[in-house]
């Protein structure tokens, strides 16, 4: 008769551990059920899980396993497994599966503890934690420690506060782009989902980390396009807002771009008013002006990665097509949509040529560019900021809110607040080493 058992091995990591000790499982013709490893700061946790085909040999492999262990200086751990708890932890494979993802600038227990407890409260198994982000020494290049971070590590408060402290003096890995990202893969049902993302939007507010969850699929993985919204996502300015400081009606248009922006306001009716107040204004300052304005932290580290890994990218936006075809040829974009402001005899009409491009108009040329490219909205990521953005991030396979509204954030699976754009290559999955600076 067969016995099931579990085995751990852990101690100082070194080559040759999985060899060693699947070799001696070979003698007795083991059966491997599973298997999983995890090094720490040069440390192993090994873990294997075994049918022994005859029960008569566990004595034999207990005794052979404890000596390898011995001599390797590593601690081993036997333990039999009833056959009745092993299949129902066989049948709980087919649970729901969830991915939590927590991304800042560093990551301290306080967040991890207040975000597993969140994870306890709602009966959910963690199975898997990863680490996204590389590891990253605390000392710079003169070999000072002043505060770069260590992304594979939990901080202590003086630590944290000595790299909030110097955090604009050190060159960390990839461009000074400080991250901490980790993944976490939970299975079964919510207690209470509302509730859950509730709480996690407050100790994201709080504790100043960002934490996305959404659903594992099949398509987690096989993501192949992704659009974003223009103003205040791929550049850190509202265009129109701009404009209007430049024909002097700034404070008029902010103030209905923010209700519009809140939700507080029809989309299309504040798009009209606003623009109307841009009458008189000189076209040649449309195209002086596109060059000027900041692109949002990472955009160009996203965009590359993203093209190289074979993703499509469009921009659909509520803003102007003057700054969008300027950032489609930049960034190396597939696709753009967005309005045409009217122009006669060298200035601004006031209007607005063709249909405006509003929230429900985002979600159509969403579904427009997946069945061009033969995708199904499952394939797609959709990333904004404001109220008008939710019709496309709500249909998309993920929808990230990017330095969004509470109103945003609230219905968004993911959410990128405390890092630069390039925060959403760690939401689809990628780890340091796939990332190109």
């Amino acid at each position: 008769m067969s016995e099931i058992v579990l085995i751990t091995i852990s101690g100082k990591d070194r080559k040759g551990i999985n060899s060693h000790f699947t070799y001696i499982l070979a003698q007795y013709n083991v059966n491997i059920l599973d298997i999983g490893q995890s090094v720490i700061h040069e440390h192993i946790l090994l873990g294997i899980l075994i049918e022994i085909p005859d029960e008569k040999d566990f004595s034999s492999i207990f005794k052979d396993m404890l000596y390898e262990g011995h001599k390797m200086s590593l601690q081993v751990d036997l333990k039999p497994v009833e056959p009745d708890h092993y299949d129902k932890w066989v049948k709980a494979q087919g649970k729901e599966r969830r991915i939590i993802t927590l991304l800042g600038k560093r990551v301290t227990a306080k967040q991890i503890s207040k975000v597993t407890s969140i994870i306890a409260e709602n009966n959910l198994n963690i199975d898997i934690i990863s680490r996204l982000t590389g590891r990253i020494s605390l000392n710079n290049s003169n070999g000072n420690a002043n505060g770069i971070i260590a992304n594979n590590g939990i901080l202590d408060k003086n630590t944290a506060n000595n790299i909030d402290k110097n955090i604009t003096n050190t060159t960390p890995y990839k461009n000074q782009r400080s991250r901490a990202c980790i993944q976490l893969s939970v299975s079964g049902t919510p207690a209470n989902l509302q509730s859950m993302r509730a709480n996690f939007m407050e100790i994201s507010r709080t504790t100043g980390i960002d934490i996305s969850f959404h659903m594992e699929s099949v398509y987690s993985k096989n993501r192949k396009l992704v659009v974003f919204d223009m103003d205040s996502t791929l550049i850190q300015a509202e265009v129109i807002d701009e404009l209007a400081k430049i024909a002097g009606v700034g404070d008029k248009v902010a103030a209905i771009t923010e209700s519009a922006m809140q939700g507080n306001m029809d989309f299309r009716e504040s798009f009209r008013q606003r623009v109307a107040l841009l009458k008189g204004l000189p076209e040649e300052k449309l195209y002086t002006l596109a060059p000027k304005l900041p692109l949002s932290e990472g955009v160009e580290l996203v965009s590359k990665t993203l093209k190289d890994l074979g993703y499509k990218l469009g921009i659909l936006s509520g803003g102007f097509t003057f700054m969008g075809d300027y950032l489609k040829k930049k960034l190396n974009f597939d696709y753009m949509y967005a309005n045409e402001l009217d122009t006669e005899n060298g200035v601004v009409t006031g209007k607005v040529r063709g249909e405006i491009i509003d929230g429900s108009k985002k979600a159509s040329l969403l579904r427009e560019i997946a069945q061009r490219e033969n995708l199904s909205l499952e394939q797609t990521i959709a990333v904004g900021d404001g109220a008008n953005d939710l019709p496309m991030l709500t249909i998309a396979g993920l929808g990230v809110a990017y330095n969004a509204k509470p109103v945003v954030r609230e219905r968004a699976a993911g959410a990128i607040s405390n890092v630069g754009l390039d925060g959403l290559l760690y939401l689809i999955g990628l780890h340091d080493r796939e990332i190109k600076s």
